[in-house]
């Protein structure tokens, strides 16, 4: 389930070419005399791939100086209105009072560009024998107000149906803290907009969250599938029954695997004025073969030419052939 309202256009547009994604994409051209200052504040999700982008951007452009701040999608929209922040990256959409904060100070509103494709990974310990977990499962473990199907709160893995020695252990969860747009997205799809319990270990980061599930066997968490550890295993997950789906990139592009979502740049795009040109150049990276292989390295999945062709339109860019 992608979480946007314009997902009827968005997926057709992913799956007109599903398989060529990134090698489709023309190499990044250099656009001459790009230097100045660039600043990133926003998802510790995409900290991994927004690292990658500006580390090989500031390799072409070595008059750049970047910023990356990723403290949690939350602090995007304050540093955009602000202009403390060129760029903000958000594993979720703006909510309506984070677009209309920025409205009151430019008159119009922020530009969202999806640059890549995630999927919320549930991971366990890599010795846990569950097989799967619907969303009644994942409701009952993670919240207090089981708004989800969740008939009673589950405080062992044996009541999963788990047999070893050790299913009589309460489980322990591990999540995303309140400004991560992870957060927000496993609370409004997962757990039907429920509460979480008050025993989920709140982690800053996504790394931490797969670290904390590896360090012992009862566990149990969520953060982006880029994240996963050699300690841990991501479980299949079903919106109801038994019909289990694993983030494999054929299950994300089609809709299948039910916690996907699409990850955004936000930017001050004026209507009426064309882009600086470093941001202009890049956006064009992040755009470019190069960028969208960083997106595929990094463990999400890249977009394809045409999806590509309608991102740039929204800032009045097109995709340039290469030379």
């Amino acid at each position: 389930m992608f979480n946007t309202p314009r997902i009827t256009l968005w997926v057709s547009l992913v799956l007109t070419s599903l398989g060529a994604a990134a090698a489709e994409l023309p190499h990044y051209q250099k656009i001459p005399g790009v230097s100045g200052n660039l600043s990133s504040v926003g998802s510790d999700t995409l900290s991994g791939m927004t690292t990658l982008w500006l580390e090989e951007f500031k390799t072409i452009y070595p008059n750049v100086n970047a910023q990356i701040q990723a403290s949690g999608s939350s602090t995007a929209p304050p540093a955009l209105a602000e202009g403390t922040a060129q760029f903000g990256p958000m594993s979720r959409a703006m909510r309506l009072q984070e677009v209309s904060a920025f409205e009151r100070e430019y008159g119009y509103k922020p530009t969202a560009l999806s640059v890549a494709i995630d999927a919320i990974g549930i991971f366990v310990h890599k010795d846990n024998p569950i097989k799967g977990l619907n969303f009644e499962q994942l409701d009952s473990i993670f919240s207090a107000t089981l708004r989800c199907g969740g008939l009673a709160s589950v405080q062992t893995w044996s009541e999963l149906g788990v047999e070893s020695s050790w299913n009589q252990r309460a489980i322990q969860m591990f999540g995303r803290n309140s400004v991560s747009g992870t957060y927000g997205f496993f609370k409004e799809n997962a757990l039907c907009g429920g509460d979480f319990k008050r025993n989920v270990n709140e982690q800053p980061g996504s790394a931490s969250v797969a670290q904390s599930v590896a360090s012992s066997v009862n566990t149990i968490g969520y953060s982006g599938i880029g994240y996963q550890v050699s300690g841990v295993r991501l479980v299949p997950i079903a919106s109801h029954g038994n019909r289990y789906v694993l983030p494999l990139q054929e299950h994300v592009l089609s809709g299948d695997y039910p916690l996907s979502r699409y990850l955004y740049i936000y930017v001050n795009k004026n209507p009426n004025k064309p882009l600086e040109p470093i941001e202009e150049a890049y956006i064009r990276y992040i755009y470019s073969h190069e960028g969208q292989r960083i997106v595929e390295k990094d463990g999400y999945v890249p977009l394809t030419r045409q999806f590509v062709e309608h991102e740039l339109a929204k800032v009045g860019l097109k995709l340039d052939p290469e030379l």
